[in-house]
């Protein structure tokens, strides 16, 4: 994801220094001319404005926050939009702020192809005054960015969401592996889906993928969405929430990772619930 936003922000003619744990994978930015930079403490100085997008709250304070980087802050608004849970986002704000910093969260609905093209939907949690001030460049990555509240909310909501990606892929494998190995046509099936309030736009996304069993190049592997739900599940229990449905969702991922479909699309779920026909 961070490879397309960062050629979406150079096609809006910002300068950007960039910074990568895996070196390699800056070169189609350095050969278009974003300065890259040996240290993420290193990008920091060079910066008035951060934007992240890293795996995890782990990465982030590895990088953000580690005594180099955090001492850099001073002055320097970060804009985190990797997918973590509220309370992680809740902390990492105060420290940037103790450190002198300026902090929102801004995680994106949507994969590889919507942030090539500029499509992602921007969740926003920040203070008004913040969410002005950036709106411009948060408008690079997607049309209308969202304010939902303060710090945590986005990312509340981007967890959600990302529930509902789990939920909605497990339930359609399972019902397209039921009516498949009962010997129906699965485009017959599909057409009765799509006339119906039933039908998701994602299930047609994952079709072909799960039919073929072809779950290489991923948009989103398997073992992000695990973590994803792994965070919501977290939050949802902290809540009060009754997660049991949501559990089943994860030890399906589980198993997924463990036939070694962790850096595989995550339509990989299918081989997890459908088995292949002997």
């Amino acid at each position: 994801m961070g490879l397309p936003m960062a050629q979406r922000l150079m096609d809006a003619h910002h300068s950007l220094t960039v910074y990568n744990r895996t070196a390699s994978k800056l070169d189609p930015l350095q050969a278009a001319g974003a300065t890259i930079v040996p240290s993420a403490a290193a990008a920091i100085v060079a910066s008035s404005c951060i934007i992240l997008m890293l795996t995890d709250a782990a990465a982030i304070h590895d990088l953000l926050l580690c005594d180099e980087s955090r001492s850099q802050l001073t002055g320097r608004t970060v804009i985190q939009m990797s997918t973590i849970a509220p309370h992680e986002s809740q902390t990492i704000r105060d420290e940037v702020v103790a450190a002198g910093g300026d902090y929102l969260e801004a995680p994106v609905l949507g994969s590889i192809p919507e942030a090539r093209s500029g499509s992602l939907i921007v969740m926003v949690g920040a203070e008004p005054d913040q969410f002005a001030r950036w709106f411009t460049l948060l408008e690079t990555f997607g049309l209308e960015p969202v304010l939902l509240g303060s710090v945590g909310s986005a990312a509340a909501v981007k967890l959600a969401l990302n529930q509902l990606i789990g939920a909605l892929t497990s339930a359609f494998a399972v019902s397209l592996g039921l009516v498949t190995h009962q010997g129906v046509d699965a485009q017959a099936f599909m057409a009765i889906l799509r006339k119906s309030a039933l039908y998701a736009p994602t299930f047609d996304k994952k079709l072909q993928r799960m039919l073929d069993r072809d779950y290489e190049n991923p948009n989103f592997p398997t073992k992000h969405l695990k973590k994803d739900i792994d965070l919501f599940i977290s939050a949802a229990q902290s809540s009060g929430l009754e997660t049991n449905g949501v559990e089943g969702v994860r030890q399906i991922l589980t198993k997924a990772i463990a036939m070694s479909f962790a850096e595989m699309d995550y339509a990989a779920l299918f081989s997890a619930i459908v088995p292949p026909a002997e």
